[in-house]
Parts: structure tokens; C-alpha cells; sequence
């Protein structure tokens, strides 16, 4: 995949004119992407047939109590604390779920594959993930399938057919959009740029920064983008991270983009320990108490995130309706409770929503 996507960003790097000539690799996949219009008029929908796996031999489940674990990319970090809870507020609404979260507590997906393959060996009747990297997972996702496990991710796909359905948050060109906007605005038109990311293999921070990528180049054409940096997902290592972006680049360096939960905050906290607030803008993916103190002190001015309780709350009630035999192949919606009706698009993915935009004047009406 890296060879490929370095082939990939080779080619963008040739093009002529392009803002993004001198840019390092940025950190996205090689899959196509679909860039949203500049003017914000919304990207039709195309109609996909259903691509996802189906696991053999699944007994009769519709309305029976099922057994549920939960197996997030880690645990003990702030938004996947919130997507637990969603999982947890839906399997009690429900009352026939009993459901749990469990993993590893870093990011690493051979530790992630142990957790899923140890629970497939004690027995449960579904399987909820958020991978760590999208082929590495496939085996055991398609082994807790061959054993009539439901499948369904939430948060980072894996290869479609390794899972049944897949809960996404928002469309990846919308995210991309919302965060390149957002940045524009802030530092101008042919300012620079850099990004504290994950690992480059994890599936949804690879897509979102290939979509970046591709709507910067269509839409913002004179930004430029410096690079792109793994943190792992670690506190530390992102503000590291961050504050070598500041002492390498200097004056140059005009904002920083975090793609993680752990990465924006850390990278806030970067610019304040440098004094840089009001000089390097801060724009990322982040829940929005991580993020309060910097919007409240005017570091910080746009956060773009979803709702992860509402994700983990969409994804089990997805699961249940798969247990149920209510979501099958060809559906174009699904129930899922105080959410009401979600959208299907892609195949096999079920739509959250919208990004949505935290700043001072809202963000004091949240607590996750």
C-alpha cells in the first residue's frame, strides 16, 4: 500500500503549477477520491450494490438476547470512551444486548487481531470493530464471519467484505471539505500547512487525508502542504511531533491540522507552549472537552467531529438489525432508534451524518 500511494503522490507532485509540487508525502491512500464542489453544492449519491461479507451458518438471532463485543482501535482515550457509551446507552435501550468494549490499550493492530480472535474463540454473537489497518484485520474478521459471527465496524472500515455492514461517521470527501475550508479560512489562500496523523496505514486517516489532498488541489490550489507526521495515537509523542513541525518549518508553518482525538488537542498544546497562538492555527478531528480550553482562550477556533456516542449508538443498533435479519442486501435505510432513519451509500456503509464544526459560540453545549 505505501509503495503505491508513494506512486500516487509522485504523480500529484508532477503536476504542473500544482501548490503541492514541493509537498512530502501526505499520508493518504491510493484509492479514488471524489473531491465535493468548491461552492458547496452536496455530492449526489451513486447507487452500489451491496459489497460487504455474510457469515455462515448464523443461527436464528431475530429478537433473541445476543452477546456483543466491542474491540475499538484502543481503549481509554477519550473518544472511544464516548463510542463505548453509545454502544452501551443502545444495548440498554434495547434490552435484549449485552455488550462490552475491549482492546488493547495502544494502537496496534496485531494486538487488536489477538483481542477479536480470542473473543471469536470463547463465543459471542456479534463482533463490533474500529480497525487499525484495513487488510490486516480482513483474516479475522472473515474467520468470526465462517463462524456465524455478525460483523459490523464503526469509525475505521476494513476490507468490505471482512464485515458485514460499516457504521461511517461522515462521507470522507465531506470531512475532507470541512476541514480544508475551515484551514483556508484561518491562514489564507497560499499559506502552508502540516499534519500530526495517526499511523499511515489507518484506514479512515489515510482516506480522509487522500480526499484533503485532492479538494485542496481542486479548491485551494495555492496552500501549501509541508507534511505529514505518524504520532501513533499517543499524547506525548503527538505534541513531540507537532513541536517539531514548529522548530523545523518556523514562520513558514502557518497551521497545523490533528487527525486524531489525541493529536489535535496535543498539537494546541504545542502552539501554546510556543507561543504561536494566533500564529499557527490549530484545525482538527477532536472531541470537544479535549478541546475547550484552547477554543476558550481564542488558540483553537474549529474543531470538526461527529458525535462518537452517536456513533457507537448507530453502529449497535446496526448490529442488532443484522442479528435480527431487519438489514439485509439491497437496503437503502436503517432504523436506529432516537436517530431515526440512516442513510445506506456505498454498498455495505451506513451514513452517520455531516461533519459538524465546534467554535467558541457552540461548543459549550457539549459534554464528550
Amino acid at each position: 500500500m505505501i509503495r503505491k500511494t508513494l506512486v500516487a503522490a509522485a504523480a500529484l507532485a508532477a503536476m504542473a503549477g500544482s501548490a503541492f509540487a514541493a509537498s512530502a508525502w501526505t499520508g493518504g491512500d491510493d484509492l479514488p477520491t471524489n473531491p465535493l464542489a468548491c461552492d458547496g453544492t452536496p455530492g449526489a449519491a451513486v447507487a452500489k450494490p451491496y459489497d460487504g461479507g455474510e457469515p455462515t451458518g448464523a443461527p436464528d438471532r431475530k429478537g433473541k438476547k445476543i452477546t456483543v463485543v466491542d474491540v475499538p482501535k484502543l481503549i481509554g482515550i477519550g473518544y472511544f470512551n464516548a463510542t463505548s457509551k453509545g454502544i452501551a446507552d443502545a444495548a440498554m435501550e434495547l434490552g435484549n444486548v449485552e455488550a462490552k468494549t475491549d482492546g488493547p490499550t495502544q494502537a496496534n493492530i496485531d494486538q487488536q487481531i489477538t483481542f477479536i480472535d480470542n473473543y471469536i474463540t470463547s463465543g459471542v454473537d456479534g463482533i463490533l470493530f474500529a480497525a487499525n489497518d484495513p487488510v490486516a484485520i480482513a483474516p479475522v474478521l472473515k474467520k468470526a464471519l465462517s463462524k456465524g459471527i455478525n460483523v459490523v465496524g464503526y469509525d475505521a472500515n476494513s476490507q468490505p467484505d471482512a464485515r458485514q455492514w460499516f457504521v461511517n461517521q461522515a462521507e470522507f470527501n465531506g470531512i475532507a471539505k470541512a476541514l480544508i475550508d475551515n484551514m483556508a479560512k484561518e491562514i489564507g489562500e497560499e499559506s502552508a500547512f502540516a499534519i500530526v496523523t495517526s499511523t499511515f496505514t489507518t484506514p479512515n486517516q489515510a482516506r480522509w487525508i487522500a480526499e484533503m489532498a485532492a479538494y485542496a488541489e481542486k479548491c485551494h490550489p495555492k496552500m501549501k502542504w509541508l507534511e505529514t507526521v505518524e504520532a501513533q495515537e499517543d499524547n506525548v509523542l503527538s505534541f513531540n511531533q507537532a513541536t517539531t513541525l514548529i522548530n523545523k518549518y518556523g514562520d513558514e508553518l502557518k497551521g497545523i491540522f490533528g487527525m486524531t482525538s489525541v493529536a489535535t488537542p496535543a498539537s494546541a498544546e504545542a502552539v501554546t507552549q510556543a507561543s504561536k497562538c494566533g500564529t499557527i492555527a490549530v484545525v482538527g478531528l477532536a472531541t470537544p472537552n479535549a478541546m475547550k480550553p484552547y477554543v476558550e482562550k481564542d488558540c483553537v477556533k474549529s474543531v470538526v467531529l461527529w458525535n462518537p456516542v452517536d456513533l457507537g449508538y448507530a453502529a449497535m443498533h446496526v448490529l442488532r438489525a443484522v442479528a435480527d435479519g431487519d438489514l439485509k442486501a439491497g437496503a437503502t435505510s436503517v432504523k436506529a432508534g432516537k436517530l431515526g432513519e440512516l442513510q445506506v451509500i456505498n454498498g455495505s456503509e451506513i451514513l452517520l451524518g455531516a461533519p459538524f464544526v465546534f467554535s467558541k459560540e457552540n461548543i459549550g453545549q457539549f459534554d464528550f
